[in-house]
């Protein structure tokens, strides 16, 4: 039986020293998967800001998923978004919240679970955040107090007598939305020519503005100027301007959406303000990026504002 034992031992031996060790193998990588989310994709303003994510996307050799509520309002679907990819385990999120207030309970659950989350274009309300614990979240964005005071402060300057003016608003719960009322209002203010008569909400939206557009005027028929937070709300104020046969009456927007930028001078819009949207998504993505890299980036970056103007095309 030793015999045995011992021939069986030897030939073990002499098989694990002619067998090669296995190969050692080096995994590779999987790409970061990160999430843009934003409010829709029904204003191009956020199609030129996947546009810009995109080409982040190419750059970096990471995976972009896209995603997008219904409309601008769908406040509940954006929570909804966040719930299904913190499920998921992704990266990174980056996010243009419909709501400063409300996105903030969901995205803190999702840094939590180890998710980086970057805000763009719309901020988070920074003391409720940090009250419920989302910190450490960059912000990218524009000045969009000074781009509607620019704007509206254009618009002061093509008038010149007593005025009276209109402001539609976004929606009135978004930072960016009570960011651009007020820059209006602060330029409206400084003129001697320029009274406000009304300041109403369309919620971002373009049929909205329409039937907004119809009350203020019905109820103000002597207005003059208009100052919309956003293109779209531009676009459906000049649209019910046109539709009355009203060409007394001039529009500011804010975005520079093409068809925004292709009606300045041929319509009562003339003025709005680009906010570079696609370099907003490209630096949102960025920051992702280099946030999971384990480097730093800025609390705050503000992308530059252009105004444009009719006189300009």
């Amino acid at each position: 039986m030793r015999r045995v034992y011992l021939l069986v031992c030897c030939l073990v031996l002499a098989a694990c020293a002619t067998t090669p060790p296995p190969p050692t193998l080096t995994p590779t990588p999987e790409p970061y998967q990160v999430a843009l989310v934003m409010k829709t994709l029904t204003n191009p303003f956020f199609v030129e800001m996947e546009r810009g994510a995109r080409q982040a996307e190419a750059e970096f050799g990471i995976a972009l998923t896209v995603r997008t509520a219904a409309q601008e309002t769908s406040i509940e679907q954006q929570v909804e978004i966040i719930e299904e990819l913190t499920a998921q385990g992704i990266d990174a999120i980056v996010i243009a919240p419909g709501d400063s207030v409300e996105l903030i309970p969901v995205l803190q659950r999702a840094q939590a679970a180890g998710i980086i989350v970057v805000n763009i274009d719309n901020r988070l309300n920074p003391e409720v955040a940090a009250s419920q614990g989302l910190v450490d979240v960059p912000f990218i964005s524009v000045d969009n107090e000074a781009g509607a005071y620019k704007a509206a402060e254009y618009l002061s300057q093509q008038v010149d007598g007593p005025t009276e003016a209109v402001i539609i608003e976004g929606i009135r719960e978004a930072q960016n939305a009570q960011d651009r009322r007020d820059g209006a209002v602060r330029a409206f203010e400084a003129s001697d020519n320029i009274t406000i008569v009304a300041s109403e909400t369309a919620n971002w939206m373009i049929d909205e503005a329409v039937t907004v557009a119809e009350q203020v005027f019905t109820e103000h028929p002597e207005a003059k100027v208009v100052f919309a937070a956003n293109d779209m709300m531009a676009l459906g104020v000049v649209e019910y301007l046109e539709r009355a046969g009203r060409e007394d009456v001039i529009v500011g927007g804010f975005d520079a959406l093409p068809q925004a930028t292709s009606a300045l001078g041929t319509t009562p819009l003339v003025v709005t303000v680009d906010q570079q949207a696609a370099q907003q998504g490209y630096t949102g993505v960025d920051y992702a990026v280099r946030l999971l890299n384990g480097q730093t980036v800025p609390p705050e970056t503000m992308v530059d504002t252009l105004l444009m103007t009719a006189e300009a095309e």
